[in-house]
């Protein structure tokens, strides 16, 4: 404690005024006053993006993006490791609701930060971000959980016992920093005559603590449709055609009831329509192991099984695919997708069909030929060609009377042009031929004849 000497003289009442005026602003100016500590900044991830739930006959992929960053806009994002939840009941659950009634079906382990605290801003360089490290994902990838749906998750969660502590729910909302409040639910979510499954998800800190939560997402849990027939291929030069036979109408969708079979129930009015998805399956190199967790979680960087080449359902029984690579294997397999109160859900795949592409198609014949007589020889000149796989050029003659022309050029010739050394006066037919790479050879072009001077 800092303290100014007393006078040891009486001093008036206006002196004694200012000398304690003069004392305050000392004491505050030398020893200054040290105001509450200040808690300690914990740094939270953002709500994980991009989520993304699909279901397949009967389970569900669940993929997102691994948060890179804190709330505060700061890098790396403060994480250990994301929650996936899943929710069957009512789509008007608090966020509160969910993470207390929710089942946790997976979690994704993430690379963490060694010092939460050492952190770059958004607008600095990523070369300044000292890497995360320990085992799972790294930040900004793409993760998947699967789940397999059983009976149990079928099953609508029963809140009526929450219906009491509605209020006492909305202001633990606040509390846990949900901007989603009972009145700002958002009024998307499945109709209600179609039972569904919510997913949501959580990151957590490298002190347990919880970020806001990402965006929900539902699948419906009505059957799937039947899945597709086998497809089958055709392709020339320039695509490869998918077709496959659509179910017949009033095929059965629902399976008898069972033990893990819910029973079938009438939908009302709500809408249902059958599209379809088109999958590339070809052979690829096998995946890398998943990381260690149940159910199954994996990361971007493992081979996908499946690579999905419709930008969206359709509806025609036909897929046009322009990918030609000669000596390639494309295999193809379908999904059909039911589409019902704005949810999907695909079928199993159909068996696939494979075909490795060969070029069997000859290219087409050059135009324009000529032939033009010089001394002692003739002279021919057409038009190059426009085939893409073109190796070169055959040229053809037949000397009269002989009607059938025979290579000249043993091996194609890249030119356009061809000089024959023949005798004066003699009269030759020409045909040229143009030849691809594969050794698909056309069929003759137009044919002239000329004789020597």
């Amino acid at each position: 404690m800092c303290l100014s000497a007393m006078p040891t003289r009486r001093l008036g009442p206006a002196a004694t005024i200012v000398f304690i005026m003069f004392t305050m602003a000392a004491l505050t100016a030398a020893c200054g006053k040290k105001g509450a500590p200040l808690p300690p900044l914990v740094r939270l991830p953002v709500a994980p993006p991009d989520l993304v739930a699909k279901r397949r006959g009967a389970s569900v992929d669940v993929q997102f993006t691994v948060p890179a960053a804190n709330t505060d806009g700061t890098r790396p994002a403060n994480i250990e490791r994301v929650d996936v939840y899943g929710f069957t009941g009512p789509a008007t659950i608090t966020d509160l609701q969910l993470l207390k009634h929710g089942t946790r079906i997976g979690s994704v382990d993430v690379k963490a930060p060694r010092d939460p605290n050492a952190t770059v801003d958004a607008d600095e360089p990523d070369s300044d971000i000292e890497p995360p490290e320990g085992p799972g994902l790294d930040q900004g990838t793409t993760a998947h959980v699967k789940e397999e749906l059983t009976p149990a998750s079928l099953m609508p969660v029963d809140l009526s016992k929450d219906a009491s502590k509605s209020s006492r729910a909305s202001a633990s909302d606040q509390a846990f920093g949900s901007a989603r409040t009972r009145a700002q639910l958002p009024r998307w979510g499945p109709l209600p005559d179609v039972p569904s499954r919510t997913y949501v998800l959580v990151g957590l800190n490298k002190r347990g603590r919880k970020g806001p939560l990402s965006s929900r997402v539902a699948v419906p849990l009505v059957a799937p449709p039947p899945a597709p027939s086998q497809p089958t291929i055709g392709y020339d030069e320039t695509s490869i055609t998918v077709t496959w036979t659509p179910p017949p109408e009033g095929a059965v969708i629902q399976a008898p009831a069972s033990d893990d079979v819910l029973p079938a129930r009438l939908i009302g009015a709500v809408h249902t329509t059958i599209t379809y998805n088109v999958y590339d399956v070809s052979p690829s190199t096998p995946p890398a192991p998943l990381a260690p967790s149940s159910p199954v979680v994996s990361g971007s960087s493992l081979t996908a099984a499946e690579v999905r080449l419709t930008d969206a359902p359709l509806v025609d029984a036909r897929f046009v695919d322009k990918r030609i690579e000669w000596g390639t294997e494309r295999c193809y397999a379908l999904r059909a997708v039911k589409t019902i109160g704005g949810l999907t859900v695909e079928s199993d795949a159909s068996p696939p069909t494979c075909e490795k592409l060969a070029d069997t198609f000859e290219p087409a014949p050059p135009t324009g030929l000529i032939a033009v007589a010089s001394e002692g020889a003739i002279n021919l000149i057409w038009d190059p060609s426009n085939e893409r796989d073109l190796a070169g050029y055959l040229v053809l003659r037949a000397v009269a009377p002989a009607d059938t022309p025979t290579r000249v050029t043993p091996t194609p010739i890249q030119e356009t042009t061809f000089k024959d050394t023949v005798r004066a006066g003699l009269r030759v037919l020409y045909v040229v031929e143009a030849v691809d790479k594969a050794g698909n050879v056309s069929v003759p072009s137009n044919r002239v004849e000329e004789a020597a001077r």
